[in-house]
């Protein structure tokens, strides 16, 4: 793969690359979390088994259908597998094995931290600045794929809503729960497109300078929807094969959901990973359970099947990013990364030439558009 004709090169890789005492800042949070993550788990098990009314779901999970659990174990890898295709898109530099880690390293995070997608891309901003990326690409760059794999959920919120609402698929047709997943979704999507045009009919304002990154990223998510590539197949599997283990789990309770239904009571139940809980451990068996059931799921069933699919969601991600993280770690113990790009090499950023021709004029106004390097596959 090599860089596509017309891409905008932004800053330069700068040095200092991070430390080991941002490392070892970046392990403590993680351990710390663990820790709780595991408490809030066996504490939503105990709850489990210590309210009669909740022994049914128990029941119900002891009685799951083992090779449909198994197969919800096989597409959550796939969905990390899928993480890992798109990141490597957007991180096109790094070299091919560290990439890899790094990207498990977030799919990780993003299972165990609070605010999900988010906070994996800090702690994958953290560890790519020890490539000597500079501060601005990796916002940049990290923008661009948390828009684009947020676009494909909003492109199948409203898709499993308008069939829906179209009564071409089962499930539930009334207007409030076909009706507002879609208004939701072409609102959100409207509000993040209106970033871009907002800086560029405000030259005159000094963004702050997080804020014209960002924008970037919604033009560099474009960028890649105008100017596809294979890897773009990555962020319909990242999330394709998530909806489909939870709809495993549902098949292994013996009552499989409408597609369409699955598709809305998940990535409207998934908002409940907002939350600040590590891991997400009971507010988002909370969210996912409660969405389901309004979209006509059976109460007992769908309890078993959020659980079971929560713990694979969970321990799949967490025990990849374990290994990433230490496979990265041992790279990079003892000096400069194998590999690492050049502090003096540019990066290109999949991006319009105007998006970065009028952001803040006080902070990087010295900086041209020049034509882009070209980049072997990695």
């Amino acid at each position: 793969m090599t860089v596509d004709d017309g891409a905008t090169v932004v800053g330069q890789l700068e040095p200092p690359p991070v430390g080991d005492h941002d490392r070892h800042s970046v392990v403590a949070v993680l351990e710390r979390r663990l820790v709780v993550a595991l408490l809030l788990g066996a504490s939503v098990f105990s709850i489990l088994l210590a309210v009669p009314p909740l022994r049914g779901v128990v029941r119900q999970i002891g009685h799951m259908q083992v090779a449909w659990v198994a197969a919800a174990v096989a597409l959550e890898l796939a969905s990390c597998a899928g993480f890992v295709v798109i990141f490597r898109r957007f991180f096109n530099t790094v070299p091919a094995g560290v990439a890899r880690e790094l990207a498990w390293i977030e799919t990780g995070s993003g299972a165990l931290l609070p605010g999900g997608g988010v906070g994996a891309l800090a702690i994958g901003g953290v560890l790519l600045r020890r490539f000597g990326l500079s501060l601005k690409t990796v916002v940049e760059r990290s923008s661009g794929l948390f828009f684009l794999t947020s676009a494909v959920n909003v492109a199948a919120l409203i898709g499993a809503g308008g069939l829906l609402a179209a009564g071409v698929v089962a499930g539930p047709h009334d207007l409030v729960r076909t009706g507002i997943p879609i208004v939701g979704g072409i609102s959100a999507a409207a509000a993040v497109l209106m970033l871009p045009v907002l800086v560029r009919r405000t030259p005159q304002r000094h963004w702050p300078g997080w804020f014209a990154d960002v924008t970037n990223g919604v033009d560099g998510a474009l960028f890649q929807v105008i100017r596809p590539n294979w890897r773009l197949l990555g962020a319909l599997g990242y999330l394709g094969f998530d909806i489909a283990a939870l709809g495993a789990t549902f098949a292994a309770t013996g009552h499989p959901l409408p597609w369409a239904a699955l598709v809305l009571g998940y990535l409207i139940g998934y908002l409940a990973n907002l939350i600040p809980i590590p891991g997400g451990f009971g507010v988002l068996e909370g969210g996912l359970a409660g969405t389901l059931i309004a979209y006509g799921a059976s109460p007992t069933q769908t309890a078993a099947a959020v659980v079971v699919y929560h713990a694979i969601a969970f321990w799949i991600p967490s025990l990849g990013g374990v290994l990433g993280f230490a496979l990265f770690r041992r790279q990079t113990l003892g000096g400069p990364l194998p590999g690492a790009e050049p502090v003096d090499h540019q990066l290109e950023m999949p991006a319009p030439v105007e998006a970065r021709s009028r952001v803040s004029h006080g902070r990087a106004s010295h900086r041209r558009a020049e034509p882009a390097h070209q980049h072997p596959d990695v």
